[in-house]
């Protein structure tokens, strides 16, 4: 008769365990994490909300139910805005929020780390939000210029557990 109650609390712990997960931390690999986060950004996916902190991908799906996934310990998420003429305050990025002035546009970027290690030397589009994103190693500070027709900017970002995740502060002159 012992057994029934013991069994009882094993398939009650169980269910509350599965119930609970709702809105807890879930778990993905690097490669599933980075291709979620492409698709809020390029509107493959959609959301009521979803953001990305320096520690986590935050989603609120339409709802209301809240998911939150861990970054990687070793790549850091960064989003940029090159504008000219108008842009926004931002911290943390929003991938369903955010709106950059220059949607769907080339830039030349160039980023390197401060022992002088070239990290990215490539053309690079900003999707229609009119960000570019960018994984880059954490806990480094680089510096970036971003090149674009005749105009340039060159701005230097860091990736350690505080720094902002969305870059808009970066005016081509």
């Amino acid at each position: 008769m012992k057994k029934v109650p013991f069994l009882i609390t094993i398939i009650l712990a169980a269910f509350l365990t599965a119930c609970g997960n709702n809105s807890s931390q879930k778990e993905l690999s690097t490669a599933e994490l980075k291709e979620l986060v492409h698709q809020y950004s390029v509107d493959d996916k959609t959301a009521q909300s979803a953001s990305i902190s320096s520690t986590d991908l935050i989603i609120t799906e339409e709802e209301g139910q809240e998911k939150s996934y861990a970054l990687p310990n070793d790549d850091f998420f960064v989003s940029i805005a090159p504008y000219e003429h108008t842009t926004h305050p931002c911290t943390i990025h929003s991938l369903t929020g955010c709106q950059g002035e220059m949607a769907n546009t080339e830039f030349d970027v160039y980023i390197e780390d401060m022992d002088g290690n070239v990290v990215i030397d490539e053309p690079r589009t900003s999707f229609d939000n009119g960000f570019i994103d960018l994984w880059l190693p954490r806990d480094k500070s680089y510096k970036i210029t971003i090149k674009h027709n005749d105009k340039v900017v060159e701005s230097e970002i860091s990736t350690f557990e505080d720094d902002g995740t969305c870059i808009t502060t970066m005016q081509l002159i």
